[in-house]
């Protein structure tokens, strides 16, 4: 029997409390409980944040999960930069060598190795078909703050009104995965 994985998608911003940490504790220890070692987490939005420190506090109980990122080009550049930065300063502050990393793995796709929101979608369904639970933070009624395109857009066109959430939501239906929605 091979291990057992779930990823995490959810919105860039969530009403985060102190109910939603106690349920999304109760949720992941129960996945590890059924067998769950894998989990894999994509963007950096607000929810993946709050569900990898709790499987970062549950991997001190349970030392055989695995964390691994799914990293576009944009994200994968913007962190090892930040990351590298953070390694520099806090091993000079503590006069010894410190490697950051909150992941056992990183995986970077080549399929999603282009930038903009179409490959966070394709990260996220990537992601899906490599899970065998999804756990979401999905508000139905969400809808992404609308943008320009790009600041010098001279033609007035706007980002999409679709939530990437919403999208990867009805993939994981449409592929028949067990899905925990934690925003209800």
């Amino acid at each position: 029997m091979g291990q057992k994985s779930c990823c995490f998608i959810g919105h860039r911003k969530i009403n985060e409390s102190e109910f939603l940490k106690k349920k999304l504790f109760v949720v992941i220890e129960s996945l590890i409980k059924n067998g769950v070692t894998i989990f894999l987490f994509g963007s950096r939005s607000e929810f993946d944040s709050l569900c990898h420190d709790i499987v970062t506090e549950l991997k001190e109980k349970y030392p055989e999960i695995i964390r691994i990122a799914y990293d576009t080009k944009s994200e994968s550049s913007t962190l090892e930069e930040n990351r590298i930065e953070s390694e520099k300063l806090y091993s000079k502050l503590l006069n010894r060598e410190i490697r950051l990393s909150g992941y056992e793995r990183v995986i970077k796709p080549d399929e999603m190795w282009e930038t903009g929101k179409a490959s966070y979608i394709e990260r996220n369904q990537i992601m899906i078909d490599n899970s065998d639970y999804c756990v979401f933070y999905y508000d139905e009624n969400y809808t992404p703050e609308r943008r320009l395109i790009s600041r010098k857009n001279i033609s007035g066109l706007w980002t999409s009104n679709k939530s990437g959430t919403a999208l990867s939501y009805k993939y994981a239906e449409r592929n028949g995965k067990k899905i925990i929605n934690v925003f209800i």
